[in-house]
């Protein structure tokens, strides 16, 4: 029953992982741009969250759209506004950018609200369901269950709208889509934004799971990094079954190794995967 404990931890931790690593594959594969923000977006929308409860009472589950939409204007913002400054760049100049706005927005929380883990906690707390001997948090599967919704609403947006299909027909192939009449740089800053979102909607979510602090940035830029690798980068299908695969694989891991060993497996199954097989679990050319 202990194992069975331990695969729940690990799927609940997995949709959770999905919503952040599917905005970090967004942008990485229809702009080529490897958003080394993504990490501290998240934490940007954590603390939006952590402030909203303390100082206005609302539910982190209820800011989520909030947070998403707040994001969303900063990351179209940056992409119309710096990086579109440098699109079609050699990919380590629009790397370095990205790094460099990292800096300024992680050492800009750190001064707004210094480096102190903060955290959530929902007074009274929501408790458990119990599954025969396992036992699921219900904060876990409320936080899993949105995160999952967001990312089907993304593939949903990009499978069914305009702006989703040009979205696609960028990513496939930019020259042919401006041919069309496609507004690439405005795609390209939609585009962005959608990233964004995911990652302040994401980081609304983790407040209540996870303590926050700008230092924990770098960790979860890490995970959404492992996630696309592993699912294949241009499915988001496949950063689901990535996201998820990752969270059993760290369950298992900090049982048998010990939690600080939790990230070293992540990164050993990276490297795999790139030797084995490179394209991922699910990895296509373009977006479903």
């Amino acid at each position: 029953m202990l194992y069975l404990q331990v695969l729940i931890n690990g799927i609940l931790l997995g949709g959770l992982y999905s919503c952040i690593a599917v905005g970090f594959s967004l942008v990485w594969g229809v702009l080529n741009i490897i958003n080394i923000m993504h990490g501290s977006l998240i934490i940007l929308g954590a603390y939006a969250a952590y402030f909203a409860f303390t100082l206005l009472g609302i539910n982190p589950f209820v800011f989520v759209p909030i947070a998403g939409v707040a994001l969303f204007v900063l990351g179209y913002a940056l992409q119309a506004g710096v990086i579109n400054r440098v699109m079609g760049a050699p990919v380590l100049i629009t790397l370095t950018l990205t790094f460099g706005l990292n800096l300024i927005l992680e050492n800009a929380m750190i001064f707004a609200f210094k480096a102190d883990y903060r955290k959530v906690i929902i007074d009274p707390p929501l408790g458990l369901i119990e599954i025969g001997s396992a036992f699921v948090p219900r904060d876990r599967l409320y936080a899993m269950l949105l995160a999952l919704l967001l990312v089907g609403g993304l593939y949903a947006v990009l499978r069914t709208t305009r702006i989703g299909r040009a979205i696609v027909a960028v990513r496939m192939d930019r020259e042919a889509a401006a041919l069309m009449g496609v507004n690439v740089p405005r795609i390209y800053a939609i585009t962005f934004g959608l990233g964004a979102l995911m990652a302040g909607s994401a980081g609304s979510l983790m407040s209540v799971i996870f303590p926050i602090s700008p230092l924990t940035s770098v960790a979860f830029l890490g995970k959404a990094f492992v996630i696309c690798v592993l699912g294949g980068l241009g499915s988001i299908p496949g950063v689901m079954v990535g996201g998820i695969a990752l969270g059993v694989l760290e369950s298992f891991g900090s049982l048998w190794l010990g939690p600080d060993y939790s990230t070293t497996i992540a990164f050993v199954l990276l490297l795999a995967l790139l030797m084995f097989r490179p394209t991922g679990i699910m990895g296509k050319r373009g977006f479903e």
